[in-house]
């Protein structure tokens, strides 16, 4: 078993005034793709250096398979982890990069051929395994540098931002790869991205990270389709999650004035008559048109994208700006008004003070 437990770790570089780390504490569990995400500085990299025995913690602990590897030497841990920079040997054929960690291990010369062969037919390296990483592409070099990870049979798999050195195209190639793998060798593995893409397409799991804490972990679409706060609402989604401040009116039934428009609430905000309120909704989510319906919102049009799949509007209800996602059909011109219309299941709701969501269901 191959589980890993992160309990109250804290990490502090000298010289700095915040934890790198605070108090972070996770399960991981056995064959598990834990995604770790978050802009830079949020601790996600730290966590994992951490975990690799990269860096000491200050406090807490750390186990592996029920073992206790808090302070043990990298080489005790029995992990293997990608690195950002491919980290491959420049003067060692693919062969030997891929069979580099079963050597330094001793392991039998057959054994070793048999493994680098396995990982080679895996990431379709078997064309490449006498030549240089100088006659490679950045994406194959990147293979050879999972490959080499993959038959060391470690207890954990850990990677720091793999792809993010590689384009676009071949980002989004490479990445439908690297999870049908994960999926076949059913190893633990941490991941490490500020690419939300990257995040919400390979993780079992995704933490999203802030300032050193977990602001979040759940499923995917859970984080994505209901964020724990603003702060996880604004970092995910292209464009982000919209935010419209509000106030709540139940001399009624139960609004909420958005300053240029209401927003129908539901009956749990009762006890909030009169108070300030923070409305969530994702722009794929926003029903707009050019005629005015029962429960829509008049919008001023200031800016219009076609996105090819889709055009992107952004509008303004009053003083807020809002962004709607509409069909690339719908038409609509800078100065137009438009009527938006709020799904209630799509809306979200959080505290205008702590930003955190509230429990309206």
């Amino acid at each position: 078993m191959s589980e890993v437990q992160l309990r109250n770790l804290v990490k502090t570089y000298p010289g700095a005034t915040t934890r790198a780390t605070d108090d972070v504490s996770l399960d991981i569990a056995d064959g598990e793709f834990m995604v770790l995400l978050g802009p830079s500085g949020c601790g996600k990299t730290t966590l994992l250096r951490m975990l690799a025995g990269l860096e000491l913690p200050d406090d807490g602990q750390i186990v592996v398979g029920g073992r206790d590897v808090t302070y043990l030497p990298p080489k005790d841990r029995n992990l293997s982890m990608v690195f950002q920079s491919y980290a491959v040997f420049p003067h060692r054929k693919v062969r030997d990069n891929i069979g580099f960690g079963l050597t330094m291990r001793g392991t039998p010369r057959d054994e070793i051929a048999r493994k680098v062969d396995w990982a080679a037919s895996l990431l379709q390296l078997e064309p490449y395994l006498d030549r240089y990483p100088s006659q490679l592409s950045g994406g194959q070099r990147q293979r050879v540098a999972v490959a080499r990870a993959i038959v060391v049979d470690a207890d954990v798999l850990l990677m720091d931002e793999p792809l993010s050195n590689l384009d676009a195209l071949l980002r989004l190639s490479f990445r439908a790869e690297l999870k049908k793998l994960v999926e076949e060798i059913g190893t633990t593995t941490v991941y490490v991205t500020h690419d939300q893409s990257e995040a919400l397409s390979l993780g079992n799991r995704v933490a999203v990270m802030r300032q050193g804490r977990i602001a979040q972990c759940s499923a995917p679409l859970a984080v994505y389709d209901r964020p724990a706060d603003r702060f996880v609402g604004g970092f995910l989604g292209s464009p982000p999650m919209n935010f419209l401040d509000g106030r709540v009116d139940v001399s009624g039934s139960v609004t909420v004035d958005l300053g240029g428009g209401t927003a129908t609430g539901p009956d749990a905000l009762r006890t909030m008559h009169g108070n300030a309120i923070h409305l969530g909704i994702r722009a794929e989510a926003i029903e707009i048109g050019t005629e005015q319906r029962a429960g829509s919102i008049r919008a001023r049009v200031e800016v219009v994208e076609p996105l090819g799949s889709a055009v992107l509007i952004t509008a303004r209800i009053g003083d807020q700006e809002i962004k709607v996602q509409a069909p690339n059909t719908f038409h609509a011109d800078s100065g137009d008004t438009v009527w938006l219309t709020f799904p209630e299941h799509q809306i979200r709701w959080y505290d205008a003070e702590t930003e955190l969501a509230l429990e309206v269901a």
